[in-house]
């Protein structure tokens, strides 16, 4: 018993103990969960190992997925009913389930999010070329499969990386705006400020698009519908600097 709570134990906190054997080469016996509960007697170690099942069980189902907030988030999401755009029910963020980057990116496809993260090694890479986004790729525009346009389209590019970091930042200011409001809101013998925190998440929500409204029109500038989609995103602009 000694020795199997050692090899299980070291199994689980190597993350290796999902579809683990028996030690000896020539058997391919898998220990079961309840054999696995009866000899290793830590509660840590056996939270671990529960972890390691369920993450081994959402990354075996297509149609389930991990919420991508950046910030953490536990919850489970089922992709399969969720319309574009819906959002986790714990933290409310907003992710997108059909391509690797973090979160929903409308109105910019997913084709347009070129740097890719492997959900289960955490590897970055182009998926315009497949090579490794660090150290050399670094950016959408050092890539071997668009050498010629990035060599003419480099201050073009800039203008728009530029604006994208802008509303990007400005976003951030409105979650801090929002937060700051909340911790005001919740001091005794303060009236309502439900229209300040309501008008803080449309300004988080219009800087969003407006940022991906930039990869947007970055890759579609000569489809014919773009003059229509500059304006709205004119006055879009406009009316969130306004707010």
């Amino acid at each position: 018993q000694p020795c199997w709570s050692e090899y299980l134990t070291t199994r689980i906190e190597q993350n290796m103990v999902v579809n683990c054997t028996c030690p000896i080469s020539e058997c391919r016996a898998q220990p079961t969960t309840a054999f696995i509960c009866s000899i290793v007697s830590s509660e840590e170690i056996i939270a671990k190992y529960e972890k390691a099942l369920l993450r081994g069980y959402v990354e075996c189902c297509s149609n389930l997925t991990w919420c991508t907030n950046p910030q953490g988030c536990d919850q489970i999401l089922l992709k399969d009913g969720l319309g574009y755009g819906a959002a986790c029910s714990k933290c409310s963020w907003i992710s997108c389930f059909n391509c690797n980057f973090p979160e929903a990116h409308y109105p910019a496809s997913c084709s347009h999010m070129s740097h890719m993260t492997c959900a289960k090694c955490n590897h970055g890479f182009c998926w315009r070329c497949l090579k490794p986004w660090r150290p050399t790729h670094k950016d959408y525009y050092n890539c071997s499969a668009m050498v010629s346009k990035a060599a003419w389209q480099e201050k073009r590019f800039q203008d728009y990386n530029e604006r994208c970091t802008f509303h990007h930042h400005a976003r951030e200011f409105a979650v801090s705006l929002r937060n700051r409001v909340s911790s005001i809101s919740e001091m005794p013998k303060i009236r309502t400020l439900t229209f300040v925190l309501d008008a803080c998440k449309v300004l988080e929500q219009a800087r969003k698009v407006l940022a991906y409204s930039c990869v947007y029109s970055y890759y579609n500038q000569d489809t014919e519908s773009m003059d229509i989609v500059e304006q709205q995103t004119e006055s879009l602009e406009l009316h969130t600097n306004a707010l």
